[in-house]
């Protein structure tokens, strides 16, 4: 039997993985990168560390308009097969609190292993591609695509996108991947930046700015609270960033679509009741009565945020109140650029969720994070790469 030809747009984690296991299923299989490299964003995840997958799989750890297929995806590809795949090629996986990393704890790793198994394979891969358009017959016959760059065609008998969002500052998060899928009649719902820093709006965020504190925080609408993460939180010149902020910002940023801003408020003292401070601050201002109120916040809270929350005029209880209810208005989020993945794309709802194959182009597949899915941090988005472009790549293959 004659082999398939598969053509996979984008080489970064899903595309690579497609591409691997299309190949152990007999394809054969170009890989077209537009960076002069693969995995360029890989090189970047986990802060260079590489967070491959997480024990932890949970739906609320996901978001997407179509949840259920999302779920339905994840399980042809799971987290016990991710790490048996990872040390097929090499990777040692080590558990940090059930987040999974390679052993050297670096990215640059993960990328190389991708890339020598599928150069093993018979993978071609051709950096600096740019894909402008997919042509597709309209009847089945083969080659059934062609693949045109600006440089060449590539014929093609089945066709996975895995290009990507427009979040990151690589080089290449442009966002392509969305016209490509747009021209062919997919449904791509409005991307927004997620995993983002926040922007605030007020005149106090240059005395916070470079403070870490630990805190939690929560997005308040009509006066409910409909989310509350917990953690490091860095204070910048323009908002709020770190990871409890990251993990809501995608609620703000749907938010912000439908009104001007969104209320965050910030406890900086979470592991104390107001009422608890309350009592510690009166039995501080009893045993150092020469005490001013900024005075007497020194040891508690770092300096700069002291000059934030407080004034000499400020009763105790009103002290109390800033410390543990501080409100900041967010006016928007960081661009794309500052974003780790993107909220939207391609609507699952396009997809068979079995097989990743588009319903309205057969032959044509889809994968990674150019679809509708963004997972929180802890290597979900990753798990997301992983399991779609698995899924997509045996099915292009057999196809």
């Amino acid at each position: 039997m004659e082999k398939k030809k598969v053509c996979i747009v984008g080489g970064g984690a899903a595309g690579m993985i497609a591409a691997i296991i299309a190949a152990r299923n007999h394809a054969v299989v170009t890989v077209l990168e537009h960076n002069e490299k693969t995995g360029k964003k890989l090189l970047a995840t986990g802060n260079g560390r590489c967070n491959l997958t997480n024990k932890k799989q949970e739906k609320m750890c996901y978001h997407s308009e179509s949840p259920e297929i999302l779920w339905n995806v994840l399980q042809n590809f799971s987290f016990q097969q991710t790490l048996d795949f990872f040390k097929e090629i090499g990777i040692y996986p080590i558990s940090k609190n059930g987040y999974f990393y390679p052993s050297s704890m670096q990215a640059s790793s993960v990328q190389e292993l991708l890339e020598m198994e599928a150069r093993f394979l018979k993978v071609k891969i051709k950096c600096k591609e740019h894909v402008k358009t997919i042509r597709v017959s309209e009847t089945i016959e083969n080659p059934r695509f062609s693949v045109i760059t600006e440089t060449w065609q590539y014929p093609a008998d089945a066709v996975i996108l895995a290009c990507g969002s427009c979040a990151s500052e690589i080089d290449g998060a442009d966002g392509s991947g969305y016209m490509l899928a747009k021209q062919m009649g997919l449904k791509v719902i409005n991307p927004l930046p997620a995993l983002v820093p926040l922007k605030g709006n007020g005149n106090f965020f240059s005395k916070w700015s470079g403070t870490r504190i630990y805190g939690k925080i929560h997005v308040q609408f009509q006066n409910e609270i409909l989310q509350t993460e917990e953690g490091e939180l860095q204070l910048t010149d323009y908002g709020v960033s770190g990871i409890p902020v990251f993990q809501l910002s995608g609620l703000v940023g749907r938010l912000l679509q439908k009104q001007n801003s969104v209320t965050l408020i910030i406890d900086f003292l979470p592991n104390i009741t107001k009422q608890e401070l309350e009592k510690l601050l009166l039995k501080r201002k009893e045993l150092c009565t020469y005490k001013t109120t900024k005075e007497l916040c020194i040891g508690l809270l770092p300096k700069k945020l002291i000059e934030v929350l407080t004034d000499n005029k400020m009763n105790l209880s009103k002290l109390a109140e800033q410390i543990k209810e501080f409100p900041v208005e967010i006016i928007g989020t960081k661009p794309f650029s500052n974003a780790q993945v993107c909220q939207g794309g391609v609507s699952l709802e396009e997809i068979s969720p079995d097989t990743m194959e588009c319903k309205k182009i057969p032959g044509l597949y889809l994968a990674g994070e150019l679809l509708d899915v963004d997972g929180i941090c802890g290597g979900y988005n990753l798990q997301w790469a992983w399991s779609s472009g698995a899924c997509a790549g045996k099915e292009a293959a057999l196809w």
